[in-house]
C-alpha cells in the first residue's frame, strides 16, 4: 500500500527539485494592497507593522489594511502607534471570521494586487519588491510564497518544523507541476480580477480554509497559480508554543479538509492516510506478533525514502538541514499523528 504513495510523491519531488530560486533585478511599479484580518493580536501586530514600514519598497506604492474581527483586547489601539509609519486603513470586520474580515479589507482595498498575512508574521525587507516583481514578470493570478517557521528547540518544535516543511515541499512541488494542492494565506498574492472571480466559491459556512477554498476554485477555472521560491520572499512566522496549541491548530487545518472537492488533492489525502495507517497498524502488529515487523521496517523504508529526499531538499533550501537529525524519530511517530489529524477531519467540527 506504500508504492502509490511512493509513486505520487517521487513525481511530486521531480518538479520540486527543478524550482529555481528567485531574485528581483527590477523596480517594480504596482500598487499593492496588504490585508491583514486579525482579532486579539494586539501582542503580535506591532512586530509585524514594524517589518512592513522598513519595507524597501516606496511607501506610495503600498497600503496596508488591518481588518479587526471584533478584538477584546487593544489590537486596535496597537495598529493606530504605526498610522504616521504607514498608508494604513484600520477597519473593522463587516461580518464575523477571517472570511469575512478579508473581504471586508478587499472591498476597501485600492490595489489590484492583492496580499495576505497574518499578524504574527515577520516578512524580510525585499517581501513586497520580490512579490512585486516576480507578479510583474509572470503575469499570474495567484502567487503562492513560502512560509517558515521560527528556528526549532529541541523535539517538539524539531517535529512542527520538519511537517511544515514537508508540507511546504509537497506545496511547492505541487504547484511547480501544474497541480497545487495547498497553499498558506499567511504568505500569499493574487489580483483583485481573481478575487472577485472566486470568492464566492469560499464556503463562508466554513471557518478556515479562506487560502485552500480560494486555490481550489481558482484552480477548477484553470487560472494561472505559480510558486514563488525565494528567500527575500519568505514570511516568517511563530511555531505553537506547545501540544495543545499545536493540536488546536491542526484540528482547525483538518476539519475543512472533508469540503475539498480538489480530485488531486482527495486522492494525495487518501493515499497519505493508508499508507500512514498501515505503517501504524504494522508496527501495533509487531508487538503481538514479531512476523509483522519483517513488513514493517519494509513499509517504513519505502515511505521514508521520498519524504527524505524532499525533506533534505527544503531544508537545504532555508538553511534548515540541522533538523534532519531529528527525522527518524519522526517518521516513527508521524503515522499515529496523521491518524488522530484524520480523526479530526472526519469528527471534527468545521465551525
Amino acid at each position: 500500500m506504500t508504492i502509490p504513495y511512493l509513486i505520487l510523491l517521487l513525481d511530486i519531488y521531480r518538479s520540486l527539485h527543478r524550482i529555481k530560486s528567485f531574485r528581483a533585478e527590477t523596480s517594480p511599479s504596482t500598487f499593492v494592497s496588504v490585508i491583514i484580518a486579525c482579532k486579539n493580536e494586539q501582542g503580535n501586530l506591532p512586530g509585524l507593522l514594524i517589518h512592513l514600514s522598513c519595507q524597501d519598497y516606496p511607501l506610495k506604492l503600498y497600503e496596508v489594511i488591518i481588518v479587526d474581527d471584533h478584538s477584546t483586547d487593544k489590537t486596535i489601539a496597537a495598529a493606530r502607534c504605526y498610522e504616521y509609519h504607514l498608508n494604513l486603513k484600520i477597519l473593522t470586520n463587516e461580518g464575523n471570521g477571517k472570511k469575512h474580515a478579508l473581504k471586508t479589507g478587499i472591498d476597501a482595498a485600492k490595489g489590484n494586487l492583492i496580499m495576505t498575512t497574518d499578524a504574527d508574521c515577520l516578512p524580510p525587507s525585499a517581501w513586497l519588491r520580490t512579490v512585486v516583481s516576480f507578479f510583474e514578470l509572470h503575469n499570474p493570478d495567484l502567487v503562492i510564497c513560502p512560509v517558515k517557521l521560527s528556528p526549532a528547540k529541541g523535539f517538539f518544535d524539531g517535529f512542527q518544523e520538519l511537517e511544515f516543511l514537508s508540507l511546504q515541499a509537497v506545496t511547492a512541488g505541487a504547484a511547480s507541476g501544474n497541480r497545487p494542492v495547498m497553499c498558506n494565506g499567511a504568505n500569499l498574492a493574487f489580483t483583485r480580477v481573481a478575487w472577485l472571480s472566486n470568492h464566492g466559491n469560499l464556503r463562508f459556512d466554513i471557518a478556515t480554509g479562506d487560502d485552500i477554498f480560494l486555490l481550489h476554485s481558482m484552480k477548477k477555472q484553470k487560472s494561472r497559480i505559480l510558486w514563488l521560491e525565494s528567500r527575500d520572499a519568505t514570511m516568517l512566522t511563530k511555531a505553537s508554543p506547545n501540544l495543545t496549541s499545536f493540536m488546536k491548530q491542526r484540528k482547525r487545518w483538518a476539519s475543512k479538509s472533508t469540503a475539498y472537492r480538489d480530485e488531486y488533492s482527495i486522492l494525495l489525502g487518501i493515499v497519505t492516510f493508508v499508507t500512514n495507517l498501515v505503517l501504524a497498524a504494522l508496527l501495533i502488529a509487531s508487538v503481538f506478533n514479531p512476523q509483522f515487523f519483517k513488513g514493517y521496517i519494509l513499509a517504513f523504508i519505502m515511505k521514508s525514502i521520498p519524504d527524505f529526499i524532499m525533506l533534505m531538499n527544503v531544508t537545504k533550501r532555508y538553511g534548515k538541514r540541522k533538523l534532519m537529525l531529528w527525522f527518524l524519530p519522526s517518521q516513527v511517530i508521524y503515522p499515529f499523528y496523521v491518524l488522530i489529524v484524520a480523526g479530526f477531519a472526519i469528527f471534527g467540527s468545521r465551525k
